[in-house]
């Protein structure tokens, strides 16, 4: 029981002792983070050297504590982002994004408008390489861009698909307009044949008849 205040009054002098030469050393505290260009809670004294370094009044005398290593400058406190990473890296995977996780709505987290810009982006970038490689003509460029604007291509798969369909659609009306552009000559050409020959004959029959006539 004894021992307790004795104890107790022991601390309480520690304290005071130490209070007092903390309230001596801060000009000290103040002229070293002046020097060393830090706030004064960066400063740190040596605790053993308080006499000495009470005695030091100037800047100069501050800066040959510093040397000596009675005053120094505290490191920088480490802000780790390690645990930051490593949440990052499993959100990444689809960690922690459940339903329960979920704040803002469907539309906040992903907006309407930012899907469909990067769905144009996508069909627009693959007209103009098809464009580019003579895959497709202006024309054809022309019709695929505005159907694209109004909504038609869910994605490029369609967007191709369609292309295909059209360029086979294309290529059998200029396969059947071709036969019937030569259908049409060869009937030309039949029929005019045929005047040609009837025109012959009827030459021909004139010129008997003249004969006939001249041999009377």
């Amino acid at each position: 029981r004894s021992a307790w205040p004795q104890a107790l009054l022991h601390l309480v002098q520690a304290c005071a002792v130490t209070w007092a030469n903390m309230s001596m050393l801060r000009v000290q505290k103040r002229l070293a983070a002046s020097v060393l260009k830090c706030g004064k809670n960066k400063i740190w004294l040596d605790p053993n050297e308080t006499t000495e370094i009470a005695n030091a009044n100037s800047r100069q005398n501050i800066r040959k504590l510093v040397k000596d290593g009675l005053i120094i400058r505290k490191p920088q406190v480490i802000h780790s982002r390690a645990r930051v990473r490593e949440s990052l890296e499993a959100r990444r995977k689809g960690r922690h994004m459940g339903r329960g996780k979920r704040r803002g709505t469907a539309n906040a987290r992903l907006p309407e408008q930012v899907i469909w810009m990067r769905r144009m982006r996508v069909l627009r970038r693959l007209l103009r390489k098809y464009r580019q490689s003579k895959k497709i003509d202006s024309h054809l460029y022309h019709e695929l861009y505005m159907r694209s604007k109004g909504n038609v291509f869910k994605n490029k798969r369609v967007l191709m698909e369609y292309i295909h369909k059209k360029k086979a659609e294309n290529a059998r009306a200029k396969l059947l307009a071709d036969q019937t552009e030569a259908r049409r000559a060869k009937n030309k050409a039949a029929r005019q044949r045929r005047e040609e020959r009837r025109e012959q004959k009827r030459q021909d029959m004139l010129k008997s008849v003249a004969k006939e006539d001249a041999s009377k």
